[in-house]
């Protein structure tokens, strides 16, 4: 039996949100990964050089086993979008995991799925996500099994939350099957990787890199 797993694209995603959690899930055989969204066709990433390719609509797709909603400048509109959060409403009761990274998280407390729950988001986004109704946590992946909610914080994040999600699916050696595959084995250079790692210097070139993506 197929397990059907959709990832919302929209205009100014973020691309690895989606990509890294596709390569992950992708390599399960009984995985069905589809690109959703308000139409068909091409969309673009946050900075307009990336185009990835929706093949169906939200509508095409109304009871998915699993949802990985990515993030980017483009969810900041879509908290006020009733197709998507009505979409999200009736498809999460019947998932079997709805799951978030980086600021798709907001748009998942925008439809009321995070109500009192702790949840995460990329660091710089952790008021938008407050107001939705969570409680942001830094911690990198959030688990309510019970609600069958998942959040990963920014953006690399939806990796090691996407192999989470296969491990609790199937089991432990099928997660490590992917992450041998996709040779997943952190070793970077630097030991910048949270706000509390970094100096000022850091942050202001994150603040003016980050103002050209506005």
């Amino acid at each position: 039996m197929s397990i059907q797993a959709v990832i919302p694209l929209f205009d100014r995603f973020t691309a690895l949100d989606g990509i890294g959690p596709y390569e992950v899930l992708q390599r399960i055989p009984a995985i069905d990964v589809t690109f959703v969204g308000h139409e068909t066709g091409e969309v673009r990433s946050e900075n307009g050089f990336l185009g990835v390719t929706r093949d169906a609509t939200f509508e095409d797709v109304p009871r998915p086993d699993v949802i990985v909603f990515p993030g980017g400048v483009g969810t900041r509109a879509l908290v006020d979008d009733e197709r998507v959060l009505d979409w999200l409403r009736a498809a999460h009761e019947t998932t079997r995991f709805t799951t978030s990274v980086c600021t798709g998280s907001i748009v998942l407390g925008a439809a009321g799925l995070l109500d009192g729950l702790t949840a995460t988001t990329h660091w710089g986004a952790y008021s938008a996500l407050e107001a939705t109704g969570a409680t942001p946590t830094p911690q990198r992946v959030v688990e309510h099994l019970d609600e069958r909610i998942i959040t990963a914080a920014g953006v690399s994040s939806g990796i090691d939350m996407a192999l989470r999600l296969v491990e609790i699916l199937f089991d432990r050696v099928a997660a490590e099957a992917c992450q041998l595959m996709i040779e997943y084995d952190p070793q970077p250079p630097f030991d910048a990787g949270a706000v509390d790692k970094v100096g000022e210097s850091v942050m202001e070139r994150v603040i003016e890199y980050a103002q050209h993506r506005q």
